[in-house]
């Protein structure tokens, strides 16, 4: 009878693949195999990154608790971060679309047009009405309408982590931050573009490094053309984990007729390299 039994269990484990007679040793280096296989895996996947971006040779610290094979597939470094970069379908190789002025309302059938037209998908986007400018207007002078100004203003957040940036090289290595934008010299008003970048800690609210710009132009002597806005944050310190991207767009409305400012090509991009290592 016992020998019966110990057959069956014989042909079972020879069945499933372990042998009855030291089974768990044979279990033991089949998981040890497997652990093999995924270190090797991982190895794999860090020299696909390493051929990738030549972290090594940036000085990028490569350290194997990090999921490389995350990093391979987010792929966070030399491409754009912020989503929907050109709300408006224009590109800054192309010159702005001459705005329309012919000082007549818009059809009877046609709604008066107060708000920009785009796709502002991954924007959060809000407006602030300003207060109206009298400050031009002498003593006494009547004035039927005067025109309403507004900031059109387009934020994203990125998360820099779910990117697929890790700890030790924000904290450590710092790589550099370039950011990118072109605006429509839209000769609106001397304030038609203003930008603010902020580099925030892990509770997403504290600023650890801070870029605004906020230009004035010469409406009598612009040119309607693109102009170009960039800067570059590094040695910025440790715990950077979210970049908040806020442009803000002068708007412009009266007699039922409305002009805005665009931009286009928006980016922030992660580099390789860092102040003083190229």
């Amino acid at each position: 009878m016992k020998q019966q039994q110990l057959k069956r269990m014989h042909l079972r484990s020879r069945f499933f693949g372990t042998s009855f007679l030291g089974g768990a040793d044979h279990n033991k280096s089949a998981v040890c195999g497997l652990r093999g296989n995924q270190s090797e895996m991982a190895a794999d996947w860090k020299l696909k990154c390493n051929s990738q971006w030549q972290l090594g040779a940036h000085g990028v610290p490569m350290s194997d608790s990090v999921d490389w094979k995350s990093v391979f597939k987010k792929k966070p470094f030399q491409r754009n971060l912020l989503q929907n970069p050109s709300p408006y379908g224009v590109k800054h190789t192309i010159p702005p679309p001459e705005p329309h002025r012919s000082g007549m309302p818009p059809p009877p059938n046609q709604p008066p047009q107060f708000e920009p037209i785009g796709s502002f998908s991954g924007w959060e986007t809000s407006t602030e009405v300003l207060p109206y400018d009298t400050s031009g207007i002498p003593p006494g002078v009547v004035v039927c309408q005067l025109p309403r100004y507004s900031w059109f203003s387009l934020e994203q957040r990125v998360d820099l982590k779910s990117e697929g940036l890790w700890d030790q090289l924000l904290d450590e290595f710092q790589p550099e931050i370039v950011i990118e934008d072109w605006y429509e010299e839209s000769q609106l008003h001397k304030s038609i573009y203003q930008l603010d970048v902020k580099l925030l800690g892990a509770d997403g609210k504290t600023v650890i490094k801070q870029h605004t710009y906020n230009p004035e132009e010469n409406p009598k002597s612009s040119s309607h053309t693109w102009k170009k806005v960039s800067h570059v944050f590094s040695k910025y310190g440790p715990g950077v984990r979210y970049i908040h991207f806020l442009h803000r767009l002068k708007k412009r409305s009266m007699f039922d007729q409305f002009f805005n400012t665009k931009v286009t090509d928006s980016s922030i991009i992660i580099k390789t390299s860092k102040a003083g290592v190229k």
